[in-house]
């Protein structure tokens, strides 16, 4: 078949356009970065319009670049990052406040609480314990919240998704409000039996089902482009897949036990488990990889929240570097890091330890560390971090893996690949297209109009570029991996209980300085109630009672919600069942 397949890979640093060929190969991509806002701690947000008007720049640029006309593509595949949340106008289709992304951890208060409620379902089953991550405690953040999206959700005007579901309404010109499972899962509240919203849940919290979209398979046609919005053809959309969903479909890790690691943002790794459940246990998550003409593969995944961020840290943030580029070059300037250690867990660490509070931190300083040292240590870091994947998921599948594949813009560091070898002790394998998130959805929009016949012919499209094999012993690597070890449960103490002696020095002389009525809005509070029912009980306004919070939280000396339940608990104001 002639033309073209143009995939839309919408991730955390940006838009990219990227044109793909019969044979899987790229024929042009093009990439426009997108601001992050950091408005408050812990709170981490984009513009929705940004991410759409860089989308669009990013398709102009890729045809241009590969002197293609709109006309010659066929079908549109869509990535995007998974649980970050956008809400919108559906009459005016303008975003309502910017989008909350999937590391933003204002929402922690509202897991906790959940949690709690929920204390005995989540002791057995490890995958409903709430994580900020998911969409879900966005919308509740929202609707407890945000007075606009509260305004146009009484007045029936309010559609809520993720980035696939925003970039799909907008190409069809505000027509089609869809998403497919592997991004449903994102939202936290998709029933994995149904492959549907989970109607219970959905009554019980008060989420309307109708401000959230349809969801269809990862690979069918569910609408056209406007030709008003995008370049004046109508093109059909055919691909809609989470990245890292995408990324184990584009690696051809289509059969069961088969694992991929993609380094972004954050690394994360995912296990094909086939048709097969698998309820995860403690440090693992269950994906809905895709679903396609019927069939429905599901997987375990574990993950990083922070890696290639990591490098970007050592630039923007320490200036050690003047480009992400540079870095595996200043790494290999010394043979190693001379015992220096870097947990890069500046948002908390997520699943494989379930420890938020945990910080950022560098151990094993001397006199003698340079910025060399540091360097190393932090892409080292991302390679440790994969090995607690892995780990993660041996355990819960019960098997050992062999090898993994590798993508992202980190697999493209030999230094790191063969360090990531040696600490696992397998083989990686890198193939030549290291774009697998975007050729994954590339594959779901081509399988669904015929551009490709079947699973197996694009599984055939895979090629290796590189296998790096382990070179590191056994002793070594072990030794390594204990000293990371501890650094981490250094991290977590460091989150923990770092100042955990100074407020039980002063916490009588904290909660003294609280009046009668903030002490019981805060009672009521960290016992699981919202802002709406405690109004309510205490017969008053929610801004009165707003204001009464945070009065409370400037005399405790907190500065997040999460943090508020960490000093009641300590104080003895909630049980620990």
């Amino acid at each position: 078949m002639n033309g073209f397949i143009l995939s839309i890979d919408q991730g955390t640093s940006g838009t990219k356009a990227i044109i793909f060929n019969h044979e899987g190969k790229i024929v042009a991509s093009a990439f426009h970065e997108v601001t992050t806002y950091y408005p408050h701690l812990g709170w981490v947000e984009q513009d929705a319009n940004e991410i759409w008007n860089k989308t669009i720049q990013a398709v102009s640029d890729v045809l241009r670049d590969s002197r293609l006309l709109p006309e010659d593509i066929l079908a549109i595949g869509i990535s995007s990052q998974r649980c970050t949340s956008v809400a919108w106008n559906k009459k005016t289709s303008e975003p309502i406040g910017r989008a909350i992304l999937w590391q933003d951890r204002r929402t922690q208060y509202i897991c906790d609480r959940i949690s709690n409620e929920n204390q005995a379902a989540f002791k057995e089953d490890y995958s409903a314990k709430l994580l900020p991550n998911a969409s879900f405690s966005k919308i509740i953040w929202l609707m407890e919240e945000d007075r606009t999206f509260q305004k146009a959700l009484a007045r029936n005007e309010l559609l809520f998704g993720t980035i696939d579901t925003w970039l799909i309404w907008k190409l069809s010109g505000g027509q089609t409000h869809i998403t497919d499972p592997s991004n449903a899962f994102g939202t936290g509240f998709l029933n994995h039996s149904t492959l549907e919203f989970d109607e219970n849940t959905l009554t019980k919290y008060g989420i309307n089902p109708s401000i959230l979209p349809a969801i269809k398979s990862s690979s069918e046609v569910y609408c056209y482009t406007d030709p008003d919005a995008f370049l004046g053809v109508s093109v059909p959309i055919s691909g809609c897949i989470g990245d890292q969903t995408a990324a184990v479909f584009g690696q051809a890790c289509t059969k069961p036990g088969m694992v991929k690691n993609t380094y972004g943002t954050g690394s994360f790794m995912a296990l094909n488990t086939g048709e097969k459940l698998i309820p995860p246990r403690r440090g693992a998550i269950l994906p809905v990889l895709w679903s396609i003409a019927g069939k429905t593969n599901f997987g375990l995944e574990a993950y990083a929240d922070i890696s290639g961020a990591v490098v970007h840290w050592l630039q923007s943030g320490l200036g050690i570097i003047r480009d992400e580029f540079d870095a595996d070059a200043l790494a290999m300037q010394v043979p190693d890091t001379q015992g220096v250690f870097f947990v890069p867990t500046f948002i908390g660490m997520g699943a494989t330890h379930d420890s938020p509070n945990a910080k950022g931190t560098l151990f094993g300083l001397n006199l003698g560390t340079t910025k060399s040292h540091i360097t190393r240590a932090a892409i080292e870091s991302i390679a440790y971090q994969t090995r607690e994947s892995l780990t993660s998921l041996e355990n819960n599948y019960g098997q050992k893996i062999n090898s993994i594949r590798v993508d992202g813009g980190g697999s493209k560091s030999d230094f790191l690949m063969q360090f990531q070898a040696d600490i696992l002790g397998i083989p990686v394998e890198r193939p030549i297209v290291v774009e697998a998130s975007a050729q994954g959805a590339a594959y779901m929009a081509g399988l669904a109009i015929g551009y490709w016949d079947s699973v197996e012919e694009v599984e055939n499209n895979w090629r290796l570029d590189t296998r790096f094999e382990p070179r590191m012993t056994n002793a070594k690597r072990d030794d390594l991996y204990g000293m990371w070890s501890k650094a981490v449960e250094c991290a977590q103490a460091w989150g923990q209980s770092g100042t955990a002696n100074i407020i039980k020095n002063n916490e009588n002389e904290k909660f003294q300085r609280l009046s009668p009525r903030e002490e019981e809005v805060i009672r009521l509070m960290v016992t699981g109630k919202s802002m709406r029912e405690i109004s309510a009980q205490l017969f008053t306004s929610q801004k009165t009672v707003e204001k009464q919070r945070r009065d409370a939280m400037r005399k405790l000396e907190v500065d997040s919600i999460a943090a508020l339940i960490r000093i009641c608990l300590e104080h003895g104001w909630i049980s620990e069942r």
